[in-house]
C-alpha cells in the first residue's frame, strides 16, 4: 500500500487537478492506495471535500506551516510508502510506477521526481524556469545518492523523519539529509514527472528562491546540516556555469542566460546579507508567492 500526501494552502483553483492526476498514478501502478490531502484554509478544503472517496480523505491543519501538516500527515499515513507532493503542482500517469521501481532497490530510502516546467519558454522568467529545471535534470542524473529530493514529488520510506521541525524553511532538504543520515541512498527517477508553474514576476521569483536556497543556510546554521549547505551553495552553482551558458537555442535566450546569472548573484547576496550581516530572522523569509498559482 501507499500513502500519497498532497499539501495545500490556499490553492482551490489547483487541487482538484493535483488529486485527479495523482489517482490516475496510483491506479496506473498500485491496486491498494490512499491520498491524503491537507489543507488549513476552508476555501481549498471544500474544493478538496469534492474529490473525497474510500482513497481520497480530507484533512484541515492547524495551518502552522508545511512541516506541521507532514507530521500530521507522517501519523496518518498508513502505506508501506509515501509519496509527497503539493496542491498547485500535477503529475503525469507514470510517476508512481516510476518512483515505485526505483525504490524496490532496499538500499534506497527516497526517490525524487522530476519537475518539468509549464511556464512559456518565450518570457524571461519562463525560460529561467525551463533553464534551472532541466539544469537539476542534469544534476540529479550525474549524483551518486547525494542530491536533495525535489518537494514537487518524491518517494520516502516511513520511518525515516520521526518528526519535522516545524520552523524549517526547505523541508525537502531536510528529508534528504535525514535519509544521508540513515545510510540509505537518494535515488532519481526521472520519468516520474511533475508538472510546475514557475514566477511570472521578478518579486515572486526572488520571494521563492530566497526561501529555498536561504532554506539551505537555515539547515547549516540552525540545525548544524552542514552536510546540505554542501549540495546546494554559491560555489556550486559556478561550477555548473558552463552548462548553464550552452543552453540558449539563440541569441535572446543567451541574454536571458546571462541576466539570469547576474539574478542569482544577487540572490545570493541578499542571502548572505539577510543571514549573515543582518541576522534577519527565518520565519520572516517565507513569502506566499501568487503567481505560481
Amino acid at each position: 500500500m501507499i500513502s500519497c500526501i498532497i499539501t495545500s494552502y490556499k490553492e482551490a483553483k489547483t487541487i482538484g487537478r493535483a488529486i485527479t492526476f495523482m489517482e490516475k498514478a496510483c491506479k496506473r501502478a498500485v491496486d491498494n492506495y490512499e491520498i491524503l490531502v491537507f489543507a488549513p484554509d476552508d476555501e481549498t478544503i471544500n474544493e478538496a471535500l469534492n474529490y473525497e472517496t474510500n482513497h481520497i480523505k480530507i484533512f484541515k491543519d492547524e495551518g502552522k506551516g508545511k512541516p506541521s501538516a507532514l507530521n500530521i500527515a507522517f501519523e496518518e499515513a498508513k502505506g508501506d510508502l509515501l509519496i509527497l507532493s503539493d496542491g498547485d503542482v500535477y503529475v503525469n500517469q507514470y510517476a508512481i510506477r516510476e518512483l515505485l521501481k526505483e525504490i524496490a532497490n532496499p538500499e534506497i530510502a527516497a526517490v525524487s521526481g522530476r519537475p518539468k516546467s509549464i511556464s512559456p519558454r518565450n518570457t524571461m522568467l519562463g525560460y529561467w524556469s525551463h533553464l534551472l529545471t532541466d539544469m537539476a535534470d542534469v544534476t540529479r542524473k550525474k549524483a551518486l545518492g547525494n542530491f536533495v529530493c525535489s518537494g514537487y514529488l518524491y518517494a520516502l520510506r516511513p520511518g525515516i523523519v520521526k518528526e519535522m521541525p516545524t520552523e524549517v524553511l526547505s523541508d525537502d532538504a531536510y528529508t534528504s539529509y535525514k535519509v544521508i543520515e540513515s545510510g540509505k541512498k537518494i535515488d532519481y527517477a526521472p520519468g516520474a514527472q511533475v508538472f510546475v508553474k514557475y514566477p511570472d514576476n521578478f518579486k515572486d521569483w526572488m520571494a521563492q528562491k530566497k526561501r529555498s536556497t536561504g532554506g539551505y543556510v537555515q539547515l547549516d546554521k540552525v540545525y548544524k546540516l552542514k552536510h546540505i549547505q554542501e549540495m546546494r551553495s554559491f560555489g556550486q552553482e559556478i561550477r555548473g556555469i558552463k552548462d548553464v551558458l550552452s543552453y540558449a537555442k539563440n541569441f535572446k535566450e543567451f541574454c536571458w542566460t546571462l541576466a539570469l546569472i547576474g539574478a542569482r548573484v544577487w540572490l545570493w547576496l541578499n542571502i548572505f546579507w539577510e543571514q549573515k550581516v543582518i541576522k534577519k530572522d527565518f520565519n520572516k523569509t517565507w513569502t506566499r508567492i501568487n503567481s505560481t498559482k
